[in-house]
């Protein structure tokens, strides 16, 4: 049994990292959070500084426990959930990154993405990873640092190259370059682990040329990997889970049954079902692997939108139009349509169902009367619009309509967003009381492996709802609004190309 009443959860994002404090009763007790910088060197190009985003986790760690009033001796484990496919890549000697870490949204390696396309590595790699060709994944990432980054070939004939997802750089940077870990449901991002048997594949790592000797042990979401170093927090204390931000997401929404589902409404949109002890095999979304706990492991059906709360960051940050994502709400409000105007989000890329890496994002339907406000409710309603197709591939892929949505996520706390999820779903969405999902699921899972919690029925006891959103569109306005999304997108696709 635990000594400690508090599980500290990691929740290291796209744009910031995070750290929340639970209690017993899976209550928030403490929080802290920092920003870190976006790097954009060039167009379709996404990095972070890996130091900078151990920095900002250290210092989110320290005031959420600071918030708390509450001393390490009161903390029975930490558990990390991170942005998945997002690449690090650093010296084992030194602990210091050899270069940027490239990150998930990143479209760098799509020539090498099109090269195994091109050799038929498609089915194998589906068959094997449960995932499709993109450049979302992290072997290509890893593949472009080694042939790319000067450093890396020669540390990987020392054997001193280590090549992680962001779960493995803090493990091992938190323990001191004790514990060289990944968790079972990041590695299933990398498309390099066999997704039955939850091991690297040699195929696929010679093919892209990684030595496994640079890669993490795969180790299960809920277990014991390594101590936190004493001068973090002030005595060492245990990480007890490791989960990427989707499963762990998931599992804080307590969809521990086949067939329940969540969204979350993050930088990207993820839709994840609960498919039980097995894989399903999809032709438009991915296989992954859920979580794995006492031996156990769970799969999910995921689809992928790349852009969603960025959306509303770019009407912040880069049009200057809002100040805060409340104002895109409220604006929003005060017109009754977009006036025409649609929006689709794919600053990156398309994701689920498309599947298009030269998607661009588009705006189309602007008139002389177009505004400010017909513009923040386009960006909004496309982040339904998006997610409204990930839920209809997914039920075609799993032959079972979803009775209900359960949603989390920053742009959750949208009212304006919520309601148009469920009328153009014409589903029920409904949000919990706590929107810490993500970090809550990595808690739940160090809690159980550290015993403050006995069991996942326990759990679902701890789950409450904030509010329920029922559909209220006529089928005419839901089918006209998802027509003209759907010719929108197709605009969109296909906007860059190899030879431009």
């Amino acid at each position: 049994m635990t000594v400690g009443k508090y599980i500290l959860s990691i929740d290291q994002g796209t744009t910031s990292s995070r750290a929340v404090l639970f209690d017993a009763l899976g209550g928030v007790a403490g929080m802290g959070q920092k920003e870190f910088r976006q790097i954009y060197p060039q167009p379709g190009y996404v990095e972070h500084d890996a130091v900078q985003i151990l920095q900002t986790t250290l210092y989110a760690m320290r005031q959420a426990v600071q918030s708390a009033g509450v001393t390490a001796g009161d903390i029975a484990a930490i558990s990390i959930t991170n942005q998945r496919e997002t690449t690090v890549a650093w010296d084992a000697d030194t602990g210091i990154p050899i270069c940027n870490a490239i990150v998930w949204q990143c479209r760098r390696t799509a020539p090498q993405c099109e090269e195994l396309a091109a050799l038929g590595m498609g089915d194998y790699i589906k068959e094997t990873t449960g995932l499709l060709i993109d450049p979302y994944f992290s072997g290509t990432k890893m593949k472009w640092i080694l042939d790319h980054v000067p450093a890396a070939r020669e540390l990987a004939k020392k054997g001193r190259l280590r090549l992680g997802t962001i779960d493995c750089w803090l493990c091992y940077s938190l323990t001191e370059g004790r514990a060289f870990v990944t968790d079972v449901s990041n590695a299933s991002r990398t498309m390099l682990m066999d997704l039955r048997i939850q091991r690297w594949d040699p195929t696929l790592l010679k093919e892209l040329g990684i030595p496994e000797s640079a890669l993490p042990e795969i180790v299960e979401s809920g277990q014991v990997v390594g101590m936190c170093g004493g001068d973090v927090l002030g005595r060492e204390i245990p990480i007890a889970a490791m989960a990427g931000d989707q499963h762990a997401a998931l599992f804080g929404q307590c969809c521990f049954e086949k067939g329940m589902a969540k969204n979350t409404y993050g930088t990207g949109c993820f839709v994840l079902m609960n498919t039980g002890d097995q894989p399903v095999r999809s032709q438009k979304l991915l296989a992954t692997v859920a979580w794995k706990l006492n031996g156990k492991t769970v799969y999910a059906l995921e689809g992928s939108a790349f852009n969603a709360g960025s959306a509303i960051q770019w009407l912040r940050d880069e049009l200057e139009i809002i100040k805060t994502p409340q104002e895109a709400d409220a604006l929003a409000e005060t017109v009754e349509d977009t006036g025409g105007v649609s929006f689709v989000p794919a600053f990156t890329g398309l994701g689920a169902p498309y599947w298009d890496m030269y998607a661009r994002g588009a705006l189309l339907g602007i008139t002389r009367g177009t505004r400010r406000a017909h513009l923040c409710r386009a960006v909004l309603e496309s982040i339904a619009l998006e997610s409204y197709d990930l839920v209809k591939a997914m039920e075609a892929e799993a032959q079972a309509a979803m009775v209900e949505l359960r949603v989390d996520g920053g742009a959750s706390r949208s009212r304006f967003l919520m309601q148009y999820q469920a009328d153009v779903l014409d589903r029920t969405v409904r949000r919990p009381a706590c929107l810490e999902t993500t970090a809550l699921g990595s808690a739940m899972m160090a809690g159980l492996t550290v015993g403050l919690w006995r069991d996942q029925k326990e759990l679902s006891a701890l789950w409450r709802e904030d509010q329920a959103f029922g559909p209220g569109y006529s089928p005419e306005r839901r089918e006209r609004d998802i027509a003209r999304w759907h010719r929108a997108v197709e605009k969109s696709m296909g906007w860059e190309s190899p030879q431009t």
